[in-house]
């Protein structure tokens, strides 16, 4: 796949870091994590929301320092 840039303001980049679920998740993971809940909130409110949950409590383990680095976890894979 081709990669694009994209022009957006500082406060959006900020909006969208609050969906961030780790540090190093991409902002095209975000994105598509965002248009994933937005496409279903209609058909599917109760996926959102868990979805939605889900983010929050990863938030909440990395505040708490509840979590791996890709280089740990690539030890724990055996990678």
């Amino acid at each position: 796949m081709r990669a694009t840039t994209i022009k957006i303001y500082e406060d959006t980049k900020s909006d969208l870091d609050t969906f961030r679920e780790y540090k190093n998740e991409s902002y095209d993971e975000v994105i598509k994590k965002v248009v994933y809940i937005a496409k279903n909130v209609k058909t599917e409110p109760e996926l959102s929301i868990e979805t939605v949950e889900a983010i929050e409590k990863a938030r909440e383990r990395m505040r708490k320092g509840k979590f791996l680095t890709e280089e740990e976890a690539k030890q724990r894979l055996g990678l």
